[in-house]
């Protein structure tokens, strides 16, 4: 066996999809110490073979006792997977780690960005220590992947400045509705070039040289699932639950990266050079901020040697760093992280790390 002779055992259910095999390839690129692991798909993957780490590991589907003797478990599967198994997995002794939405606004269950409000797990691990856990209180919620990248921005500022009132639109890549919509886009591109008919089945119109301003669900008060998800999220995170904020998400044709606009309203005074020098500072931020030399932010700058892409990489990329001249003591600025790493798989993974003293 080539796995680390020392370490937990671990599974990851969703292993196939998008962030699924982003989180196992962070996961050996962090070395993350694994005894064994163990992969669970839907029926349709089951038994497709995946290698890691030089071991051959087939996919199981998840049944009753799948999770024995597993210490923590990764969710990045649908909310109705992890409303019905994440329950099986705390009950068995498991840690869970979860992606989807469906504890993410439980009050009794931690929404961690470990860069912003890793002091709650630290708190949860203290408990832990001294005193016997209900299986709920081993779940830990992961946020939305434009959540993420939006309060490790947020949170120097808040810290240093205060923040009043927060409006941010989002230009989100395929990549995050799934390999289908990835797909989609590839196939609508040739078509449209070909003078083809488009077709779209993932999204609601074309996605190809298209900009769609709808992300989930249209709800009642006229936002969309996902701009909720962002503004509730946002709020818990931060601790800010009446924090004035307002989203809008858009789904643009690029298959990697989120884009963000963002509109800070601040408590007191700033200047450009304070907020440069605070963001460049804070764990998961790099700047690129040089506009005049055309540095900003990107999620796939082909061919540029001025500009690093923030596809494939672990950080919060901030720039676009400007005063906002129509309100006193307002901030605009334009934020750019790689969705499936960041925004989901590798959180994940940091999450894990901390989570790793319980077990030393």
């Amino acid at each position: 066996m080539l796995f680390m002779k020392q370490g937990i055992q671990i599974a990851v259910v969703g292993a196939t999809g998008a962030v699924g095999k982003q989180l196992l390839a962070i996961l050996s690129e962090r070395k993350f110490p694994v005894r064994k692991l163990l992969l669970f798909s839907s029926s349709r993957s089951e038994g497709k073979v995946i290698g890691w780490n030089g071991e051959k590991i087939t996919c199981q589907v998840l049944k009753p006792g799948c999770f024995k003797d597993v210490q923590i478990v990764f969710f990045d599967a649908s909310d109705a997977v992890s409303q019905e198994w994440v329950p099986h997995a705390v009950e068995s002794g498991s840690w869970v780690i979860d992606n989807s939405a469906t504890f993410r606004m439980d009050d009794q269950i931690p929404l961690l960005v470990p860069e912003v409000n890793g002091h709650l797990l630290d708190e949860k691990l203290d408990q832990a220590r001294t005193s016997h856990l209900d299986p709920k209180q081993r779940i830990l919620a992961g946020p939305n992947c434009s959540t993420v990248q939006l309060v490790v921005a947020l949170k120097p500022i808040l810290t240093h400045w205060g923040i009043k009132r927060v409006v941010v639109s989002t230009y989100q890549s395929t990549s995050g509705a799934g390999a289908s919509a990835m797909d989609e886009l590839s196939e609508q591109t040739r078509n449209v070039l070909d003078q083809k008919p488009a077709s779209p089945q993932v999204f609601a119109h074309n996605i190809a040289f298209n900009c769609i301003p709808q992300i989930g669900g249209f709800k009642g008060d006229g936002y969309t699932s996902e701009e909720q998800k962002i503004m509730a999220e946002s709020q818990k995170i931060l601790n800010r639950p009446e924090l004035r904020i307002s989203a809008t998400a858009v789904r643009v044709p690029t298959y990697l990266s989120h884009a963000e606009s963002v509109n800070v309203e601040c408590e007191k005074s700033f200047s450009l050079h304070e907020v440069r020098e605070v963001l460049s500072h804070s764990p998961g931020i790099i700047v690129q901020d040089d506009p005049q030399n055309q540095i900003y932010p990107m999620g796939n700058p082909l061919g540029s040697k001025k500009v690093e892409s923030a596809s494939g990489r672990d950080a919060v990329y901030v720039g676009r760093i400007r005063k906002d001249p129509s309100t006193e003591s307002g901030l605009n600025f334009w934020v750019v992280s790689d969705n499936l790493r960041k925004g989901a798989a590798l959180n994940a993974v940091q999450i894990g790390e901390k989570l790793l003293q319980i077990f030393q």
